[in-house]
C-alpha cells in the first residue's frame, strides 16, 4: 500500500483492486481507519499488450508501482465514496414518504 496525501492534508492509504485485462480499481483508503464509509475509488484504464486478451489480468502490484503522484492526484479529485451516506435521500428507501 502507497499513501497519498489530499490537498486538505489527510495521508490516504492507496491500493489497486479488481484487476480486468484493460482496468483497475484504485482504492483511497480514508486514515482514520475505523470506517469504511469515507474511502473512495476511481478506476484506472490501462492500455497494453494485456488490456487486447480478454482472459488476461493487470497485475495490481504493478498498476500501483507505476502510479505517479500526479496520477494519483488526478484519480482522487475523480474518486467517488465506496459507500453512501447513511441516510443520501433524506428519507429511507425503505419507507414511504
Amino acid at each position: 500500500m502507497r499513501t497519498f496525501q489530499s490537498t486538505d492534508g489527510l495521508r490516504w492509504g492507496v491500493e489497486v483492486m479488481l484487476p480486468g485485462a484493460s482496468h483497475a480499481m484504485v482504492v483511497f483508503r480514508h486514515p482514520n481507519g475505523r470506517t469504511s464509509r469515507l474511502d473512495r475509488y476511481a478506476w484506472r484504464n490501462i492500455d497494453g499488450p494485456e488490456a487486447r486478451n480478454v482472459t488476461a489480468r493487470v497485475d495490481p502490484g504493478e498498476v500501483l508501482e507505476r502510479l505517479t503522484e500526479s496520477d494519483m492526484a488526478l484519480h482522487f479529485r475523480r474518486s467517488m465514496r465506496i459507500s453512501a451516506a447513511a441516510d443520501p435521500l433524506g428519507t429511507p428507501v425503505t419507507h414511504a414518504g
